[in-house]
Order: C-alpha cells, then structure tokens, then sequence
C-alpha cells in the first residue's frame, strides 16, 4: 500500500479511552494559536492541526517512501468554559506543540511543549478527529526529549 492509499482519520471519542486514541493520534500536531476556536453559544471548542502521521508505524512509513503530515481538524462539543495557561490568544503567529490530551474531573486537557495548555470544561467527553485535504510527505519525524513530561 502506498503512503497516499492509507484512509484519513475520522474518530469519535465519548470517554477517557477514547480520548487516549485519539491524543496519542494526535501526538506532536502543530497548532497555530490563529487556529483555535471557542463558540460560546455552541458550546463548541475547535482548533486545526497538522498532524503527524503515526499510524502504520514509523518503520512502515519509511519503507513506503517517508513520513507524512495532514491537517486535522478536532472539535469539542458541551464546552462551559475555556481557559488557556502558558499563551495568549493574542499570539496569532505562536504555534503550539500538542503533547497529550487527556481527561481531568470535569475537564479535557490539551497540553503543549512548553507549559502551555488549554483546559475545557466539559458536561462530558464529546470529541471528534477528522483528517481534512490530502497528506503531503515530510521528512521531519518528531523526537522527544527523555526528560520532557508527556
């Protein structure tokens, strides 16, 4: 199978292990702070990341010609509240590195290189990953540095 042939993401998370899935799917996406969304009225939070391609393994993608990156787009529904610690939404040209996603009492936290993170308060998990356009190659392979809390 070619790396072009492998289907886009589309996942739906409704509690911590599904969230599990869908953040170690999401580990080391870019995200513009441009890119970040929160409707109120909706009670939606949304953001655009281009994300890695972990799926398939890294052994499998460099053996079918390299590594890939696609933009996702990932919504949160049932939002209350949304607070961001360690930037300020005013920094349209900050990109942020996505680390984990993960379920708090009450809350999903996305959590960024760096410090940084955005807490949502939520009724309950709802989330949903969807790939958007075509994947382009790359030959940056995220590295972790050891001591670097994920």
């Amino acid at each position: 199978m070619a790396p072009d042939d492998r289907a886009a993401l589309k996942l739906r998370a409704e509690d911590p292990d599904d969230l599990a899935v869908i953040s170690a799917c999401l580990q080391d996406a870019l995200v513009p702070v441009r890119d970040l969304a929160y409707d109120a009225e909706d009670r939606t939070f949304l953001l655009v990341a281009n994300r890695f391609r972990w799926e398939g393994g890294l052994r499998r993608a460099a053996e079918e010609g390299g590594f890939q990156r696609t933009l996702c787009g990932l919504t949160f529904r049932e939002v209350a509240a949304v607070f961001y610690t360690g930037f300020r939404r005013s920094d349209d040209g900050r990109i942020l590195s996505l680390l984990a996603i993960r379920h708090e009492d009450g809350a999903v936290r996305l959590e960024f290189s760096g410090g940084a993170s955005i807490r949502l308060e939520v009724a309950r998990i709802l989330c949903f990953a969807h790939d958007l356009g075509e994947p382009w190659p790359t030959s940056w392979q995220p590295r972790h540095d050891p001591d670097e809390r994920v």
